[in-house]
């Protein structure tokens, strides 16, 4: 690593990390937690300790609703006009990016992930998330209802859930953060924010930035903790309306289970093994170039990563080959330094996790075309791990089955549109698809036989804002973004006067 690199590495851990927050914000001030313990969030480049972090648990859950549902029943969230509440987001997104490289080199220093995407990516989505609902503040509208019954007036009101509790990955910590708070604050709701263990740190400097916005007292909460103690005591804490989460399926189902105390809403955006599929008609090198954008983007800790790519047998090998020999010249290393194409994993236990799937590929009789191994020289002492193909593969194998959220991917032979569709939509999982072809025709067919929550054609891992993201099957329900998102963040009153 450059001396360049390591000089910025020093200065942001000297300087940005002596600002940040270790504590919790709940009722607008920044406290320690009931029990006075913290935890420890790593470097995952490094694995050097970055701060010490108060550690919520069940107490520092109770605090933080008792804060949200005050702010909402009686502080002065609920007098705030819509308008108000639109140029609050609005403030809140200028603040965002005028502290854009503070907050992208802090999120890589506590994912790993390369700052290029940090400051390409993560940040200003992060702002146009808050600027898109921003807009939608003004925009919950009900409806008049021309009912049979006569001299009756009947119409709906579009109003708050109340308090909702929102549990995030560490995959991307900003942005999930804004993907939850955006819309439940542009609907007026407020909220108990539980960043992951991993990654706390961008959500507390962006709690800083909230508490400078100008939000009133307790419309945002933020409770750094485990997912076993804080994470549970929120899902099923009973004065909690609503749970938004978003993780593994195994974890979606304990959350599910805890939320029938009081059977508050919940929404849930899952796993994935997503099928990405080439045709022999696609513009190959535009395609190979998407498959390995398709793993490799953050180190294949995405649930929508491609992770099973399958290609036509007509120019499997061309593929696989052109794959692997992208994946050889990347450039492995710290995220920090703006060269680095793939990061470290996040953690020990992440790195573990992968390598045990790469493992269980080759006893299964699978093939690592290139990689296939922990990612070590002089210059690495994170959790890194090289990027991985795998040849001779079969639909049965664990590596083809289960989701690995590592850089490796499965390459699958197939001959024609009816076998891949069969195959890639036999799985317990449903987030996401991509396809490549130059036909529209197969294009559409394809897209309408996949069940999958999202198919993107001739591009991967395409987001905005505006447009909807959820998973079919036990990739969950509910979505994101968009218009479609804010039915989980209102209820409907219907009201009937009569005119009699």
């Amino acid at each position: 690593m450059s001396t360049v690199t390591t000089s910025i590495t020093d200065t942001t851990q000297s300087i940005f990390l002596q600002q940040q927050p270790v504590k919790m914000l709940i009722g607008g001030q920044w406290v320690e937690s009931a029990s006075g313990k913290t935890f420890e969030t790593l470097n995952p480049a490094t694995g050097q300790v970055l701060a010490n972090v108060a550690e919520g648990d069940a107490e520092d859950i109770n605090r933080a609703v008792a804060a949200a549902r005050k702010a909402f029943e009686s502080g002065p969230w609920p007098k705030l006009t819509p308008s108000q509440r639109g140029r609050l987001l609005w403030k809140l997104s200028d603040l965002i990016e005028q502290n854009a490289e503070e907050l992208a080199l802090l999120e890589t220093l506590d994912n790993g992930k390369p700052i290029k995407y940090s400051r390409a990516g993560d940040v200003p989505l992060t702002v146009d998330h808050f600027r898109y609902f921003a807009g939608w503040a003004t925009k919950l509208e009900g409806e008049t209802i021309p009912v049979s019954i006569p001299n009756m007036f009947t119409y709906t009101l579009r109003e708050p859930v109340g308090v909702v509790g929102q549990i995030i990955p560490w995959n991307f910590p900003l942005q999930m953060a804004a993907w939850k708070l955006a819309p439940a604050l542009a609907c007026g709701n407020t909220v108990v924010l539980k960043p992951a263990e991993q990654t706390p740190l961008t959500a507390l400097r962006l709690g800083q930035l909230i508490c400078e916005a100008g939000f009133p007292e307790g419309v945002v909460n933020i409770v750094p903790g485990f997912g076993e103690t804080a994470g549970a005591a929120l899902a099923s804490h009973p004065d909690v309306d609503k749970v938004a989460f978003t993780g593994s399926t195994e974890v979606g189902k304990k959350i599910l289970q805890a939320s029938v105390n009081n059977l508050k809403r919940v929404t849930l955006e899952l796993g994935g093994k997503s099928p990405n599929i080439i045709f022999p008609d696609a513009d190959l090198k535009y395609a190979v170039r998407g498959a390995m954008n398709a793993i490799f983007f953050n180190q294949g800790q995405v649930c929508t990563a491609g992770s099973r790519l399958f290609v036509h047998k007509a120019v499997y090998e061309q593929v696989v080959s052109g794959l692997a020999d992208y994946a050889g010249k990347m450039k492995i290393g710290e995220g920090i330094d703006p060269a680095t194409d793939l990061g470290p994993l996040v953690s020990q236990e992440q790195l573990e996790r992968v390598l045990g799937y790469i493992d269980s590929g080759k006893r299964e009789g699978a093939t690592a075309t290139t990689g296939g191994a922990r990612a070590e020289d002089e210059r690495l002492k994170g959790y890194f791990v090289q990027p991985t193909v795998f040849d001779n593969v079969r639909d049965e194998m664990t590596i083809a089955r289960e989701e690995i959220f590592g850089p490796v991917v499965v390459a699958l032979p197939f001959e024609d549109v009816e076998e891949v569709a069969a195959r890639a939509n036999k799985s317990i999982y449903g987030l996401s698809a991509g396809v490549w072809t130059s036909d529209v025709k197969k294009a559409h067919k394809m897209a309408a036989a996949l069940k999958a929550g999202v198919v993107w054609v001739n591009t991967y891992n395409q987001f905005d804002a505006a447009a909807p993201f959820g998973g079919y099957k036990q990739s969950g329900y509910g979505r994101e973004m968009g218009q479609a998102v804010l039915e989980s963040y209102t209820q409907t009153k219907t009201v009937w006067i009569n005119l009699r």
